[in-house]
Parts: C-alpha cells; structure tokens; sequence
C-alpha cells in the first residue's frame, strides 16, 4: 500500500489543519503521513461519493482520483452535497473537483469525467492504495470489482436506497471473497434509487462509513469490514453484519 512518494514531513499548516485527527492515537504524525501519501480512486461523484470524497479530502488523502462521466441534475442536490445549483448542467467530477479544492487546496484532485475501457480501468487501479465504488449502476460495480481483483487492490463498496443501505470491504488478499460472490446472479439487481427513491441523509450515513474503512484501511488501524457486509435499516434504525464467504465457484476471484 502507499504506493506514491514518501512526504518528508507535516508543514505546520498540515499539523494545524490535522491536529484533531494526528491526537488519535492510533493515527498520529505516522498515520497522517500515511495518509498524505496514498492514492484513492473514487468511482461516483453522487450521493455516495459526495460525503466520501469531501472527508477523504478533509482527512488529508494526498491524492483522490475521481471518476464519473455523467453531469449535474436538479434532483441530484437533495443528496448529493458535494454539488451547488450552479453545477447543474456541469461534469460532476469537475464540480467536485472544485468543492473539494475550495475544502482542502493542499491535496491533488484528479478527474475523469469518461467511461473507462476495460484497460484503461485496470491502469487506474493499479495505480491506486484504495478503490471505492460509489456507482449507482451494476455494470460498472461489476467491472470495477473485476478490475480490483486482477490488480489485488482493496475495494470498499457502498449501496443505498430508500431508508437502506450496505457496506462491505474486499482486501482481495489471500483468501478475500469479491463483490461477485455476493451477487453471482447479476440480472437480478435492477432495482436504482431513481426507480424507487432514497433519503438522502441515509446516503450520506453509508458514505461516511465508506470513507471510514478507507482511512481504517490506508493506515491500517482498527478492524474492517473485511469480507463483511453490513446492513443499514435507518427507517427503524436497526444494523445487521452478514460474514461474506468466497464462492469457489466464482467467476471472478475463484483460484
């Protein structure tokens, strides 16, 4: 992990704009190092993504790719805060480029607001510490998913619609089962929040989870959600962890 350029050392701009999280003590100046010098790729700039992207950037990730091609909509504000009303119409990778550097201007923020070809999406990943899957379409979890396996890149995926969401982490180490084992059957998932609705507060609950277990995983404190799959029924307030098995049958992480 960490695969970018080690930092020297915290400026005291850093150590100031830190200090909250560097007095833990399992992150310290170590951990805030950690952390400064790793590389996060961010699929989905929208209700997930959103909180995602801005504490990841306010945590002091140095370096967050973000990728999605689709632009800004009306109905997209009601959850996806990291956007204004004057996005609307613009990239959304673009407009969370620019909130996240009017939030933290002392990390890098990288955009790709395109499709990414088979190729293409494995080169990004594996160039990446940590890949998260904030999409809100199969085909492209699916891909990603593949992707992470090929390059043994860790992937924390998050899910929400209407009052529920899930949350679930995949090392792809060893023994790791991968998205796929969990959904062998992809034409049974169809289901999209703009088919049946979302809170959108609830997005923003599993999308602080999500940035939680990529700083948990980039420097490597606590324990994850590692081949777990955490459920999230907000309505009755009510959480759920399912152990998630490696299918030896899978046609994607399967040895």
């Amino acid at each position: 992990m960490n695969k970018l350029a080690e930092k020297p050392g915290l400026s005291d701009d850093e150590l100031l704009r830190y200090s909250r999280q560097i007095m833990l003590p399992q992150i310290e100046i170590a951990g805030q190092l950690l952390l400064l010098r790793s590389h996060v790729i961010l699929f989905g700039a929208g209700g997930l993504g959103s909180p995602i992207a801005m504490y990841l950037a306010a945590s002091g990730v140095g370096k967050i790719t973000l990728v999605d091609p689709d632009e800004v909509d009306l109905s997209n504000l009601q959850r996806q805060i990291i956007h204004r009303t004057e996005s609307i119409g613009h990239a959304k990778a673009i407009s969370a480029k620019k909130t996240l550097a009017e939030l933290n201007p002392l990390i890098s923020v990288r955009v790709i607001n395109s499709v990414l070809t088979e190729m293409e999406l494995e080169k990004e990943i594996r160039n990446a510490d940590v890949v998260v899957d904030a999409t809100d379409n199969f085909e492209a979890r699916f891909a990603i998913n593949a992707a992470c396996v090929k390059e043994k890149t860790p992937l924390v995926v998050g899910a929400v619609i209407r009052f529920e969401g899930q949350v679930m982490v995949f090392t792809m180490q060893d023994d790791s089962a991968c998205y796929q084992c969990l959904y062998p059957n992809q034409e049974e998932l169809e289901e999209s929040c703009s088919q049946t609705g979302v809170l959108g507060s609830v997005a923003g609950l599993v999308g602080c989870l999500q940035a939680t277990e990529v700083i948990k995983l980039l420097v490597n404190i606590g324990e994850i959600l590692s081949n777990k799959l955490m459920l999230i029924d907000a309505l009755n307030l009510e959480w759920h962890t399912l152990k998630i098995n490696q299918d030896p049958k899978c046609a994607v992480c399967a040895k």
